[in-house]
C-alpha cells in the first residue's frame, strides 16, 4: 500500500488541521460543514444539497461498510441520491480502507478517487466539529503542499442552476402527475411519489411548469441560499393561484414560503442530522427526522393565511408551513429519510390525498 499524502485543512480564521489523504489528490475550497449521521455516507455523499460544501464527520469511523453498486431502476440508481458526488470535499477521523457489505463493490477511498473528490483522515473532528460548533460554518479549503489555492465562498454562486437538472424528464406512469421542480432532488424522493401511483415530470429549477399538465406540484431540496432562486419563486406564486396541491421539502419549504410572502435567513451551522427532534404544531406529537440544510424560514414573516406547521424542538426553528385552507404544505426536514428515520413518510399519502380530494372537485 503506497503512503498516504500529507494534506492541510485550513479555515477562514487560520486554524490548520494537518492529516492524510484517501480519496482524490487535489486542492479544493468551499464553506465546511458537519453532519452528525453515524450512518448513510454513500446517500449523504451524492446528496446535491451539498455541491460547494466542505463535509465533516462526526461519527469517527467511515467507510467500513464500502460503496454499493450504481445499479439502475426506475431509471434512476437504485442506491445513489444523484448520479455523482456532489460534495466538495470529506474530511474523517478514522478511515476503514477494509470494508464489508452484501451490496459493497468498491471503497470508498477508490469512489472518491474516482469522482475526483478528496478526501482527508486523521484530523480531529471532534476539535474541528467544536469550531464550527462556536463560530458557525466556515469558509475553508483543503490544500495540498504543491497546489496552494484561494478561499471560495459557494453561496455568492446558485448553487441550485448547479444542481438542478437541464432538461425536462418524465418517470413511471401513475395516475397522479406531478410536477417535481428539481432544486437538487434526491431520487428518494422521486422514489416515493413512484410508489404512490404518480407519473413525475421532473424540471428545471427555472421552468416555467404552470404549462404543463399537472394534479400536484412538488419542491424539492437542494443547496445555497434560497433568495438567489427567484425565478423558482415566481413560477410558485402562479401555481398558488390555480390552487392545486403543493408539497415541499427542504429548500422547498423556504421557497415555497418566500413566495407566499415570508423572510427566509442563514442558520449558525445549520441542521445535519438523522436526530432532529421537529414537533407537529399544535399537538404533543414529537417526530426524529432527517435533516440537511443551512437555511430557514423566519416565521413570524409568514401571512396571516398561512401558519408553521412544525417546529424544531431543539432551537425552536421552522420545520414547515402550510397554508390554512388550501393545499398547500412544506417541511423542513426530509419525510423521504434516506438515509435516516423514516417517522414522517405519511406525509407524501397526505399529498396525494390532497391530489385525490382536489381531482374530485
Amino acid at each position: 500500500m503506497t503512503e498516504a499524502k500529507k494534506v492541510s485543512l485550513v479555515l477562514e480564521d487560520g486554524t490548520r488541521f494537518e492529516g492524510k489523504s484517501f480519496g482524490y489528490d487535489k486542492s479544493i475550497a468551499g464553506e465546511v460543514v458537519f453532519y452528525t449521521a453515524m450512518t448513510g455516507y454513500p446517500e449523504s455523499l451524492t446528496d446535491p444539497s451539498y455541491t460547494g460544501q466542505i463535509l465533516v464527520s462526526t461519527f469517527p469511523l467511515i467507510g467500513n461498510y464500502g460503496v454499493p453498486s450504481d445499479q439502475m431502476k426506475d431509471e434512476i440508481h437504485e442506491f445513489y441520491e444523484s448520479n455523482k458526488v456532489h460534495i466538495s470535499g470529506l474530511i474523517i477521523s478514522d478511515y476503514s480502507a477494509e470494508y464489508s457489505h452484501w451490496n459493497a463493490i468498491k471503497s470508498l477511498g477508490e469512489w472518491l478517487k474516482e469522482s475526483k473528490v478528496p478526501g482527508l483522515y486523521g484530523i480531529d473532528t471532534r476539535a474541528l466539529t467544536k469550531i464550527l460548533r462556536v463560530k458557525g460554518s466556515m469558509l475553508g479549503k483543503i490544500e495540498f503542499e504543491d497546489e496552494p489555492i484561494e478561499m471560495y465562498d459557494p453561496n455568492v454562486q446558485n448553487l441550485v442552476a448547479v444542481a438542478s437538472t437541464d432538461k425536462k424528464e418524465v418517470y413511471g406512469n401513475g395516475e397522479h402527475r406531478v410536477v417535481l421542480v428539481d432544486c437538487g432532488v434526491k431520487y428518494n424522493i422521486i422514489r416515493c411519489l413512484l410508489d404512490r401511483n404518480a407519473t413525475v415530470i421532473r424540471v428545471p429549477w427555472d421552468y416555467d411548469f404552470t404549462q404543463e399538465e399537472y394534479d400536484g406540484v412538488f419542491l424539492s431540496n437542494g443547496p445555497g441560499d434560497p433568495a438567489q432562486c427567484e425565478p423558482t419563486v415566481a413560477n410558485i406564486r402562479k401555481a398558488i393561484q390555480t390552487e392545486k396541491p403543493i408539497m415541499g421539502i427542504c429548500l422547498g419549504n423556504q421557497l415555497l414560503a418566500r413566495a407566499a410572502g415570508a423572510e427566509t435567513y442563514k442558520l449558525k451551522f445549520g441542521h445535519r442530522s438523522h436526530n432532529q427532534p421537529v414537533l407537529l404544531a399544535g399537538t404533543d406529537r414529537c417526530f426524529i427526522t432527517s435533516q440537511n440544510h443551512g437555511y430557514a424560514v423566519a416565521p413570524e414573516s409568514l401571512p396571516a393565511d398561512w401558519e408553521a406547521m412544525f417546529v424544531n424542538v431543539n432551537d425552536d426553528t421552522n420545520e414547515g408551513i402550510r397554508h390554512k385552507t388550501k393545499p398547500f404544505f412544506s417541511t423542513q426536514f426530509h419525510p423521504e429519510a434516506c438515509s435516516g428515520p423514516v417517522d414522517t413518510e405519511y406525509l407524501f399519502d397526505e399529498f396525494i390525498e390532497n391530489i385525490v380530494k382536489f381531482k374530485k372537485g
